[in-house]
Order: structure tokens, then sequence, then C-alpha cells
């Protein structure tokens, strides 16, 4: 039997509703707010009549509206960079068009445009603030606005089951399961505790091992692999230097290294913001694509440039963004005078570089990181994939549960709302899953404690303090502005790095000249390697070399284990007071068992850390207080990539309907968790492939 199909139906004219009518004046009425206090404060700019600041407003709105498609365009070929340029260009040229020719304003200088142009998205802001709106809203409130005229013209819309489903996670960088649920509790996470008292989410622990660090978790949670990577840095025999996964260079490397082309975004999905790719096919501001291009030539990193315009080229937005990050800035030095002036402790230095650095990724990098994520899910992107990294930036400096750093987590729940409102206008039925990649652990440096740096504290345990060396930076905080200034400004095979990383090891490795000792930190783990020999040392041969080395480290009063591998009975875990065979059946310590405060993932975390490819000659870690506080190997009071304390315990939020499997967990003491990223990453692809979105 012959079934003829339905005759299509044509698409309904859209006629504006009340709703539209209103969205429209109150966009016009905030608008036309910021205006008249820009316009009343800058030197060179006049208004004889509030009509007259209306019709700017109303002026501004036409002129964005009218040049939306030329701008598509325009960015379609001139990459994100293009949008950029055009974008500013546009605001501008509007608002001086705007100011010079509608009747009863007095425009006496064109400089005066752009002071009008920032003053007035501060305005909006401050009134947002004071109204207690979203500050995340106003970065997608124009693709909300696109999205639901579209709906209504398209006439009523499919509930969730006539859509093809989508799958966006979400990762919180560095924030514990314990640490999330205080800020439910503060009150600081309102969308977070909606979903769960509404039930539509399930909130569980998940144990990050060794080492605990993002790289690692992300090359775990994006290509279910992170055994090429042993730490945040560390010294690569065969290249003769350090990598840095920070470096856009090194990133791409470890990819290689790691990838198989079937990563959890393979087959169509999108990543923003993040160290690896994951297969995907759209990415943007992406660390291993910083310095590749696409077939049409742009720089893969950044991302097709019509992603970018809204961003750049809605009036108000980007300016907007510049004001709130020098507003980051000021609210940084009075924060970190205050942790001074009350006597704080422990407590770093936080001054410099990161004043800066904390206003570009807190609020630039997350405001353009919500925009890149909104277009995506507009798209239809099958899977997109974001890291906000806000929580995990501040809470190295400040502390993990300090006031900074929990405000933050407020500010990240106002993204998690923000996405919400798009997830619930896109194309596709999107479920939401949010996870971090590790927690962190407080505690003062070992530095601080012992008043010499690790390396040092080798050198002179191997009696040689003059000894070539090599100790790595803390440049985590500059990986996302790497990431950014690579893909908009690398050309080529030029990578642009910027920070402490910048010349790690490398002027070693280009003089020739290779060092006799190499000390890496990752929060409380230490790595040491002795690169002028071809391969890892066993302990015998370190003991022969340098007879005070282990003994002396294990006796650190910051140090609380050192691990090292042995000729013929496998690795050795050795204490201040004992030590422990960790891969013979039934070994017995001798002594006191130097891994029991590390808890039941202990042996098994360093076991697999220490087996690692790439892993140090010795591994060392810090001494972990009862209440889980530990000490940094390098300058930060929050610190995570070993073990001890919250920075193994991430955060899984599903949806509840979404089980973990059983046969993924694995026993951590009591409870039945999760055991590594990559068994996070088999539970994603296994919800993915339900949802119809693998094959």
């Amino acid at each position: 039997m012959t079934v003829e199909a339905a005759p299509a139906r044509p698409p309904r004219r859209w006629v504006p509703t009340l709703a539209d009518v209103g969205d429209v004046a109150l966009s016009l009425a905030t608008t036309a707010l910021g205006l008249a206090v820009a316009i009343a404060l800058v030197d060179g700019v006049a208004a004889t009549s509030p009509l007259s600041v209306v019709l700017v407003a109303l002026a501004v709105g036409v002129g964005d509206l009218l040049l939306r498609a030329p701008l598509r365009w325009f960015a379609a070929a001139a990459g994100a960079m293009g949008a950029l340029a055009a974008g500013l260009l546009v605001q501008v040229a509007v608002a001086w068009v705007a100011l010079a020719y509608v009747p009863g304003i007095a425009l006496d200088s064109a400089w005066a445009t752009a002071a009008v142009l920032v003053l007035t998205a501060v305005v909006m802001a401050a009134a947002r603030w004071v109204w207690g709106a979203n500050d995340s809203d106003y970065v997608i409130a124009d693709v909300l606005r696109r999205a639901r005229r579209r709906a209504r013209r398209a006439g009523a819309r499919p509930d969730d089951g006539a859509r093809e489903a989508g799958l966006l996670v979400v990762q919180l960088d560095g924030v514990a399961e314990p640490v999330l649920q205080q800020a439910i509790e503060a009150g600081l996470a309102p969308t977070v505790q909606r979903w769960l008292t509404d039930g539509t989410h399930r909130l569980e622990r998940w144990w990050a091992r060794v080492p605990s660090t993002t790289p690692a978790s992300q090359a775990g949670l994006l290509h279910g692999d992170s055994t090429q990577i042993p730490a945040f840095r560390w010294w690569d025999r065969g290249l003769g230097r350090l990598v840095v996964t920070n470096h856009p260079v090194d990133a791409a490397l470890v990819e290689a290294r790691l990838t198989t082309g079937k990563g959890l975004l393979a087959g169509g999905g999108t990543a923003v913001s993040t160290m690896f790719s994951g297969d995907a096919s759209a990415a943007y501001v992406v660390m291993s694509r910083a310095r590749t291009r696409g077939p049409d030539g742009e720089r893969a990193g950044l991302g097709p440039g019509p992603s970018f315009l809204r961003f750049f080229a809605s009036p108000f937005v980007l300016a907007r963004a510049v004001s709130l990050s020098l507003g980051e800035m000021v609210k940084e030095l009075y924060q970190a005078r205050r942790q001074r002036v009350r006597d704080v402790r422990p407590r770093i230095s936080r001054g410099g570089w990161y004043v800066v650095l904390r206003g570009v990724t807190n609020v630039l990098m997350r405001d353009l990181s919500t925009s890149l994520v909104a277009e995506a899910l507009m798209r239809g992107d099958p899977t997109v994939f974001v890291d906000l990294v806000d929580y995990d930036e501040i809470a190295h400096h400040a502390g993990p549960t300090r006031p900074e750093s929990m405000r933050a987590l407020e500010g990240l729940d106002r993204v998690l709302h923000t996405l919400e409102q798009v997830v619930a206008v896109a194309p596709r039925a999107y479920r939401v899953v949010v996870l971090s990649d590790h927690g962190q652990a407080l505690g003062a440096t070992a530095q601080d404690v012992e008043g010499r740096s690790l390396l040092d504290t080798v050198r002179a345990l191997m009696a040689a303090p003059a000894a070539p060396g090599v100790q790595s930076a803390t440049g985590e905080d500059w990986g996302p502005l790497n990431a950014l200034l690579t893909s908009a400004f690398g050309g080529g095979r030029a990578t642009t790095v910027v920070g402490p990383d910048a010349r790690d090891g490398r002027d070693a490795a280009r003089s020739g000249e290779v060092p006799e000792v190499v000390v890496v930190g990752s929060g409380n783990l230490g790595l040491v390697w002795f690169p002028r020999t071809p391969r890892r040392l066993a302990l015998e041969d370190v003991q022969e070399r340098w007879p005070g080395l282990v003994a002396g480290l294990a006796a650190r009063p910051t140090v609380g284990v050192v691990v090292a591998d042995t000729r013929d009975r496998g690795l050795v875990a050795v204490g201040a007071r004992g030590l422990l065979l960790l891969e013979q059946d039934g070994a017995v310590a001798e002594g006191e068992d130097p891994l029991a405060p590390y808890g039941p993932r202990g042996r098994a975390d360093l076991v697999r850390a220490a087996r690692l490819a790439h892993s140090g000659d010795l591994l060392v870690v810090s001494t972990v207080s009862q209440r889980g506080h530990v000490h940094a190997f390098e300058g930060q009071v929050g610190s995570h990539g070993g073990i001890g304390g919250d920075q193994n315990h991430a955060l899984l939020l599903h949806p509840t309907d979404w089980g973990v499997d059983d046969d993924l967990r694995d026993d951590v003491g009591d409870a039945r968790l999760l055991v590594g990223a990559e068994a996070v990453h088999a539970q994603l692809l296994r919800w993915a492939s339900a949802a119809g979105l693998r094959p």
C-alpha cells in the first residue's frame, strides 16, 4: 500500500506578540537609562530632552538589527579576529551616527562616543546588579530573543520527546563535591539546589586519581586516556625538555599521543575553552588546537568567526565585559588586602599579573564561553563541552573555601541558569551534565614551611647545591590566556606563550645543556628526574650516587612519602619511619605504614602514577593532616595534583533518570564510586549512546 506524504504545512507568518513588544520596550528602556547617565557624565556630548536619548537608544538598536546579516557574512570570511575588529568598529560607528544626527543631541567630540559606550555598559551592569538580575543573561539576551521569535513563528513548540536529543557537559574546574554541597547550603547555588529539590538531577562524587590535575582529568574525560600525563608539566626524556600542558604546542603534542579519533565530542561535537578537543568538529579557544588551521586556513583553536559575532558586535556586551573585568581586578585587590589585614593563614601573595588574569578569566573569558556555548546550542550541535575556570583560579590564591572562592561558585551557578534558558528554546532536547575535574585542598606551601624550594632541598641532599637544575614555575593561571593569544595571533607554527611557564626548561634545551636534576611541583605531588641518564633510575642507583637523598627527603617535615622503583622488588614507598613494597601481594609495612594518611586509594593511585610512561624517577607527596591540609610544592594555598584532602573528591551532577552503572564503579573505602576520569568518560559515552548521540 502506498502512503502519500501529507502536504508540508507552510511556516506561520510571524506576528509580533505582547511578549515581543514588552521585550523590545524593556531593552529600549534599559539602554535609554544607561545612555542618559552616560551622556550626563561625559564631557563633549549633551542632550536637550529625554526623548532625544530614547531616539538614540532606538537608533542603536535598529542599526544593530540592520547590520547583522552583513556582519555575519564578513565574520564568516574574516574569522574570529575579523569579527572582533568589525564588531568594535560597528558599535562605535552606530553610536557615533546616532549621537551625531539624532535631533536634540550635541556631540562635540568623536572620542566622546567611545566613553558613552563604555559608561552606558557600566550603568546597565550596575542596574542589573541593583535589580538582582542574572548578570550572565545579558550575554545571550539576543540569542534568546531570536530563538523565541523563531519558535513562535514555527507555531507550537514540540515537547522534548519530539526533538532530537543533545548533551551539554559543563565542567566546573576544581570544584570538589563537598565544596559544592557547602555552596548549596549557603544559598550560593540556587540553580543546582532547584535541580536537586525538583528531582531532575542527582549529585554524587567521583574519585580523581593521581595526578589530580586538569590536563590528566580532562584527557580522561574527553579522550578516555590520561596515561601520557603524569602531572601538569613534566620532563620528557625523548624530547629532552619540559612538556607544559598550558603551552598550545605541548597540548597538541599530548593530544596527538592519546587520541584515537573517537573522543567524547567525535561526530559533530563542540569544545569550548578546554585543554584538549575530545575530537570535536568545532573547537573554540581550545589549547590543543590553538595553532592548527582548518581547511579554509582559519585557526581552529579560536573557532569560526560567526559564533563570536554576537559577543563582539552586540551593543554594550563587549564593553560591559571589559568594564566588569576591570571591576573584578579592583575586587581582587580589595580581597587580597583584606586577607593581609585580617592575617588570614595560610595565604600567599596575590599581586602582580594574577590581578589581571583574574579579571580576564573570571569575567571576559567566562562571558565569551557562555556566548559560544549558547551559539552552539542554538545551532543544534549534538554534544557540547565547556570548561569554566572561575573557581579554580581564585581558590588557588585565596583557598578552596574562602569567601571569594565560594562567591565564584555563585557566579558559576548563574551561568548554569543562563544556559538552562538557552536549553529550553534550543532545537535539540539537551540533557545537562555538570562535573568537575578534581577538587582542591588547603595548606601552606612547602616553601613557606621549609624556607626553601623543593629543588634546593633535593640539591642539598645530593650534596650538590650548585648542580645544574630546572624547577618549573607556577603558570597554570595563564593557560586560558595563552590559548586565546595563540589562537588569535599565533600564525603557522608560531606560539604565543606568556607567564612564568614561557621559558620553563627550554633555554637549557636550546643551549644543549642537560640539567642534572629537574623538579616539578603539581600541587602536593612533586616529581624529580635525573635527565642525564637515558632511563629512569632505580632506588639502588639513586642510593649509590646520592646516599642521603631519599631518606633525607622522606624525613622533611612537609614530605609524607617518597615513591621509587627498585631493581627487583618493584615500587617502594618510603616514609620517615617506615617503608612499604607496593607491588608485592601481601606485603606488610616495615615500621610505620607511610601510606596510612592517604586513605584507601593511596596505594593504587601511587602505583599507577609511578608507572606512567613519563613519570619521575622519584615521586614525592606532601604530608596530609587530619583536617585534610596539604603542602603544595608550588605557590598555591589551594592546590591539587596529588592526593589528600578534597582534591580527589570531584563532582558529578547528572539527570536522575541517567543512572551511573555499577560495573563502572569501584570501592573507595565504604563507598562505591567512579574511579578515574576514564570511568566518567565511559559513563558519558553510555549516556550519549542511549540518547542516540553515538553509534
